[in-house]
């Protein structure tokens, strides 16, 4: 029965050493994982801080277009103004017919706004630039009959100097526009990398749970068969004091047995030894 408890608990260890290793493997594991999750973790973390930069960015530079816009505007609006009055004194000194000035510089920045801004077949590029040039032709042809009016002349020069001033608007407006569009484009592709990348730690953390738990279970199960050693040697030293006291209690029935003979021989008058004195003081004959 002892040999076999023995081999028992032999078993035992041998199972929570397999146990205690498949913990530690699987916690190496889960630390290796930790790490590589914190590490997308701060990467997602910093993407979302440059996407937020990129938007504060294009933020701005979109109120620098409303800004620009509305200036560009008001400009135009008091050129436009100045426009229609000339018109007015050209119809009533009866100086040309046709378009007035006002519609034509609206055509004109119509055209030369579709030009800027739409992309176009090389022909068709062509044919717009041609009618461009063609109306700016008529339009200052236009201008210089009026100017032959000093009053028309003064009203043409401010309504220009207007149109001047609100041309370097919209150069603003286009320059913030284009910042504004590239800063957006760029803030979507970041904040599409930061979506990708924290789905990628959010896969990590999931392994990381996994592999968690099952070294949680390995050393479940490493805890449980150590008490389990500990309760066989609790048995196995109670069974090796049981067998001592039995070898013990058998020994001193034989060494009492001894010691009486020896003394039923001594008082016999038979000669004893040192030795069998002695072994009858232990016995406590003597």
């Amino acid at each position: 029965m002892l040999d076999e408890l023995q081999k028992r608990k032999s078993d035992l260890r041998e199972k929570s050493e397999e146990h205690k290793e498949k913990r530690n493997e699987l916690n190496t594991q889960a630390s290796t994982l930790a790490a590589k999750r914190n590490e997308l973790n701060k990467r997602t973390k910093e993407l979302i801080e440059e996407a937020q930069e990129l938007k504060t960015l294009r933020d701005s530079n979109n109120e620098s277009v409303g800004e620009n816009k509305g200036l560009r505007d008001e400009l135009n609006e008091k050129a436009n103004k100045i426009y229609a009055q000339i018109d007015r004194i050209r119809k009533d000194l009866n100086l040309s017919t046709g378009p007035s000035l006002k519609e034509m510089r609206r055509e004109i920045d119509t055209l030369e706004f579709k030009q800027q801004t739409q992309v176009m077949k090389s022909n068709a590029e062509r044919e717009l630039v041609d009618k461009i040039a063609h109306l700016t032709e008529e339009f200052k042809t236009r201008k210089a009959q009026l100017e032959g009016n000093q009053e028309l002349k003064d009203l043409l020069e401010e309504a220009q100097k207007l149109r001047d001033e609100a041309s370097v608007y919209h150069e603003k407006v286009k320059e913030f526009a284009d910042a504004a569009q590239e800063y957006h484009e760029k803030m979507i592709v970041t904040f599409k990398e930061a979506d990708k990348v924290r789905a990628d730690s959010d896969k990590v953390h999931k392994d990381f749970v996994k592999v968690q738990e099952t070294a949680d279970e390995q050393h479940g199960l490493f805890i449980t068969t150590q008490k389990e050693i500990r309760d066989f040697d609790k048995v196995l030293i109670g069974l090796k004091r049981k067998g001592k006291k039995s070898k013990d209690s058998a020994f001193k029935i034989q060494a009492k047995k001894d010691a009486e003979d020896i003394y039923s021989q001594f008082k016999l008058g038979e000669k004893i030894s040192t030795e069998d004195l002695l072994a009858l003081q232990r016995s406590g004959l003597l």
